[in-house]
């Protein structure tokens, strides 16, 4: 399974990485002002929005907060200008780290991941430094529902192989109970409309850096990164991170405990 993959998983499993309920709203009203300011305040014209709002909602944000940050985006004066800013480095290790962030204030934002990573071992370095060990991409996930693992699994790769079929997607992976769907990033919205009209529960679509190699580590050691991850996505400011590590089934079970 992909570190990407993993990685997602831990989360979903741990309640977000365990972001209080608030600090979760925080940082979805700011993806939903970021994608305003790109595109516009009309969700049917505003992909990147429209996304953003649906998530929101799965959430269960209310409907008024929503609103009111997409008003915000739209021009409202007095409120901080807030902007996506991209930070590469290093988590311990070697593991080459990319932290998407929304903020407000970018002298914060870069001290508070600087320090997390210093005290953990890492260090942040400069625009580029590690970005070219990723691949730019549409991920798009399906979650598929169901009590029974085997019959989980067996849904599971018959979609997949539905999924193989539709124009643009290059890549199908099956990870547990979610068929992961990647294409070039210009093919992110039109993937993702004709996997919703196949009736597939579409739970993601969104960019991602896809690591074009793995880096393995002890079981050890990988959970010091893990942790480290954990902390840098605990900051308000941060949306995702993005890692070159490979997970091993002992450390997703091992971290999954620590919940």
């Amino acid at each position: 399974m992909s570190g990407h993959s993993k990685w997602a998983q831990i989360k979903r499993k741990k309640g977000v990485a365990d972001v209080r309920r608030g600090q979760l709203f925080t940082k979805l009203l700011r993806e939903i002002i970021v994608a305003v300011r790109e595109g516009g305040p009309d969700p049917d014209a505003n992909f990147r929005l429209r996304m953003a709002v649906d998530r929101a909602r799965r959430e269960n944000m209310p409907l008024e907060n929503i609103q009111r940050a997409i008003d915000r985006a739209s021009g409202r004066a007095g409120e901080a200008a807030i902007e996506e800013v991209v930070y590469e480095g290093y988590a311990p290790h070697g593991v080459a780290l990319i932290v998407d962030t929304t903020t407000d204030n970018r002298n914060r934002t870069v001290a508070e991941v600087r320090n997390i990573l210093s005290r953990g071992g890492g260090n942040l370095g400069e625009a580029g430094c590690v970005s070219w060990l990723f691949d730019v991409k549409a991920y798009i996930a399906i979650e598929v529902p169901g009590e029974d693992t085997d019959e989980v699994q067996e849904a599971a790769e018959a979609i997949a192989l539905q999924v193989m079929d539709v124009e643009g997607v290059q890549d199908v992976r099956v990870e547990g109970d979610v068929v992961e769907v990647y294409a070039e990033l210009a093919d992110l919205k039109r993937v993702r409309d004709v996997l919703t009209q196949m009736g597939l529960n579409v739970t993601t679509a969104e960019k991602t850096y896809l690591p074009k190699s793995m880096l393995a580590l002890s079981e050890k050691d990988t959970l010091q990164v893990l942790r480290l991850l954990e902390r840098i996505e605990e900051l308000d400011d941060v949306q995702r991170t993005f890692s070159n590590l490979e997970i091993s089934d002992a450390a997703l079970a091992a971290m999954e405990g620590e919940g």
